[in-house]
């Protein structure tokens, strides 16, 4: 009987604990007026307190005449003594609002930190209503943060920390750029700096990756989905169908492109040249196109207007290599795709401003803030990042490039003594422990 009256005090004293906790973190966040409403979300990581924040922003940080927005937000609170990662996200952020597994991000885990989780302006529940593609931009966005960060460092004095992977981890970069003493520490991972549309850069890169004997693997299995495009388009057009894909151009014209993207999409994500089935069977070497490129990242329905609206505006992208496959490919389908396949008509005449990466380069030139930069050696976006940072002497700085890695590398996949050596790093310029 005592065994038990004692458990429940304990588990009182629990409850009590969390509720207290809570109320904290509410009082907070009723004091914060550009927190329009919020709510406790349930999460299998118990060693923070989330919720979920709905922020009010400006359209245009310059002129509050032109409205405001919704940006939705989520706070993983660990401590007011801790340190505090803000997560700049480069796309929507469903699977950490809506995923109750969703687990900490690698930095905020390191840290022991508080975790501030930022969906991109106009992605998912943070796009405006109406939508006006003006306010669109890479340096609209940046205030975003900056009027987040500012606003919680009145709450959580700890050391601060920026990080994001992909377009994540350019905005990460970005931010850096334009408000460099917002955080301590950024990480970003797998970031590229693009300068134009079609940067240009991928294919001489991809043309270099891993070992000739892994590349002509490659190149043949391309060849054989191009020497069989009689015999597959059927099969093609029918699972486009099926999937209720449709497209902006002949499903031709996806198919080719398909062709090229894999490449791209192979070193991406560090397949193994071993999987590329050998090219005896139509199904076979079919399903493995899919499964490496599948048609819906070209399709109407793919759900990335508001990336392809920032990369033909300001973020950029990347072009193909045609040039192997003429006999096969006609080079004007693909000259100038990105336009004519992921977004209507009406933004053909639309060019590219390259204001930020000219803008971030220039910083980076000049400036040596505390970053840890973090690059996969054969993901082709390697090819458009800060690598060349690393001959310029630069004392905080530091450009970690994993070996063979993938768009996947991370911290924990270095090798342990360069693992070892940025994790040092972190603790001598975050003091977290």
């Amino acid at each position: 009987m005592k065994k038990h009256l004692l458990m429940f005090a304990l588990l009182l004293l629990a409850t009590f604990s969390v509720s207290a906790g809570n109320n904290e973190i509410e009082k907070m966040l009723k004091k914060i007026g550009a927190v329009t409403s919020y709510e406790l979300l349930e999460k299998s990581d118990t060693t923070r307190t989330y919720y979920l924040l709905r922020f009010q922003q400006n359209l245009d940080p310059k002129n509050e005449a032109e409205g405001t927005f919704e940006q939705r937000v989520m706070l993983g609170h660990r401590g007011f003594d801790r340190p505090t990662v803000i997560v700049t996200e480069g796309y929507g952020g469903d699977y950490a609002f809506k995923n109750k597994r969703f687990g900490v991000e690698e930095l905020a885990y390191v840290l022991n930190a508080n975790i501030l989780f930022v969906e991109y302006r106009y992605f998912l529940e943070s796009r405006p209503n109406p939508c006006n593609w003006d306010y669109l931009t890479i340096e609209n966005s940046m205030y975003d943060y900056h009027k987040i960060v500012t606003t919680f460092k009145e709450f959580y004095k700890g050391k601060w920390a920026s990080t994001g992977i992909s377009k994540g981890g350019s905005t990460s970069m970005f931010y850096r750029a334009y408000f460099p003493d917002d955080v301590d520490v950024s990480v970003p991972y797998v970031a590229p700096l693009s300068r134009s549309l079609e940067d240009g850069r991928h294919e001489s890169f991809l043309e270099q990756a891993s070992s000739k004997s892994d590349r002509d693997a490659i190149r043949d299995f391309q060849f054989a989905l191009l020497e069989r495009k009689e015999a597959l388009m059927p099969m093609f057009d029918k699972y486009c169908l099926d999937k209720g894909y449709t497209f902006y151009v002949p499903t031709s014209v996806i198919y080719d492109l398909c062709v090229l993207e894999f490449q791209f999409s192979f070193w991406q994500w560090g397949n193994p040249v071993t999987e590329i089935p050998a090219a005896e069977s139509d199904k076979a070497i079919f399903d493995y196109m899919i499964k490496c490129c599948e048609p819906s990242y070209f399709a109407v329905q793919n759900n990335l207007e508001s990336f392809s609206v920032q990369a033909v505006k300001d973020f950029g992208y990347y072009g193909y290599n045609v040039e192997p496959f003429k006999k096969y490919i006609n080079e004007t389908d693909i000259d100038g795709y990105y336009k004519k396949v992921m977004l209507p008509a009406e933004w053909s005449n639309v060019e590219f401003d390259d204001y930020n990466y000219r803008f971030v380069t220039d910083f980076y030139t000049e400036n040596d803030p505390k970053m840890i930069f973090v690059y996969g050696e054969w993901d082709p976006w390697t090819a458009t990042g800060v690598t060349w940072l690393r001959d310029r002497n630069k004392k905080n700085i530091k450009i970690y490039i994993e070996p063979n890695g993938s768009h996947k590398a991370r911290i924990s996949t270095m090798p342990k003594e360069v693992r070892k050596e940025i994790l040092d790093t972190l603790q001598e310029w975050m003091q977290y422990r």
